[in-house]
């Protein structure tokens, strides 16, 4: 049984990131499956049908060179593009929130010394924390995002000079890790939304001991690490479809005449069921990062660490 609340380095993170789904990863995709299907089967049957016909669209009054073409479309079928968006944000937003919060609370009762976690569980803990997971939403929609977009949008503009890339290395993993930071806090603490956030930006510079030095560089390396070994595994995913739609190309106007919409034909359905399959994939594998964040909340929990050790020493004085 892996233990959640000590510290850890910054090969320690990596180790136990992978180790943490060689113990429960059965368990965990058998209850993130059970809970995410049927929201994910919908978003791929959204996403093949309803954006097949949009890019295909799109592509096809390019390729013939009727600029008007489109938007004629889109005015003849705008309750369709309004049916379809409308339930594709929805659809993404519940996804988001199960997607993101389905890992706080399997690592919360793990880390409370549960072993075998039912979907039950975890569907009860959404329902008791109800109210919490509503003032999150608003938090995130209404504080987090605005202000993630200005840090970035300031970030990315300053890439036109050199430091600028740099700049955005540092400030895009941090944001991250203390949006996933708060959200940990925010359910496994008696804190409110504004006391986890200010916990979560404090923890990434300094353990509450300040005499133990910054976790930044091991918290920001671990993220850069996990993030860049989940990138290589959806650039796989992603090439194939667009091999296949630029193969598409080539083999529908072998003379050289595109008129033809390769999306309408077997290879665009094609695309667009390995580019769902993409998407899929990368959900799937996106749960590694927030199992990393995971890991870097219980170590930055060091008020805890002491306590669990006693009453593992406890536990066993027990058994003996």
């Amino acid at each position: 049984m892996m233990q959640f609340y000590k510290k850890r380095d910054f090969g320690t993170f990596i180790s136990d990131s992978f180790s943490f789904f060689k113990l429960y990863g059965k368990n965990y995709f058998k209850n993130y499956i059970l809970l995410n299907g049927l929201l994910l089967i919908l978003m791929v049957v959204v996403f093949i049908f309803g954006f097949k016909e949009l890019f295909g669209q799109i592509l096809g009054s390019n390729i013939s060179g009727d600029s008007y073409y489109f938007e004629n479309y889109f005015e003849d079928n705008l309750g369709m593009f309004f049916t379809v968006g409308a339930i594709t944000f929805v659809l993404f937003m519940i996804l988001m929130i199960i997607n993101y919060l389905y890992p706080v609370f399997y690592l919360k009762r793990l880390a409370a010394g549960e072993t075998k976690i039912r979907t039950d569980d975890i569907l009860g803990d959404f329902k008791q924390h109800l109210k919490k997971i509503i003032i999150l939403c608003l938090g995130m929609t209404f504080i987090m995002v605005p202000l993630s977009f200005i840090i970035l949008g300031i970030s990315y503009a300053l890439m036109f000079i050199i430091i600028g890339f740099f700049i955005m290395l540092l400030v895009a993993p941090t944001m991250f890790n203390v949006i996933t930071f708060l959200m940990y806090d925010y359910f496994n603490s008696t804190r409110g939304f504004f006391e986890s956030l200010s916990y979560s930006i404090r923890t990434q510079f300094s353990y509450a001991n300040a005499r133990e030095g910054s976790p930044y560089w091991k918290y920001w390396g671990s993220t850069i690490v996990i993030s860049i070994i989940l990138y290589i595994i959806s650039m796989i995913f992603t090439t194939i479809p667009m091999i296949i739609f630029f193969a598409s190309l080539t083999t529908s106007a072998p003379d050289g005449n595109f008129e033809q919409n390769p999306l309408g034909s077997g290879f665009g359905v094609l695309f667009f069921i390995l580019y769902a399959i993409s998407v899929l994939v990368s959900f799937f594998t996106s749960n590694m990062l927030y199992v990393n964040s995971g890991l870097m909340y219980y170590d930055s929990r060091t008020d805890l660490h002491q306590k669990v050790e006693l009453a593992e020493i406890d536990t066993i004085g027990i058994n003996e």
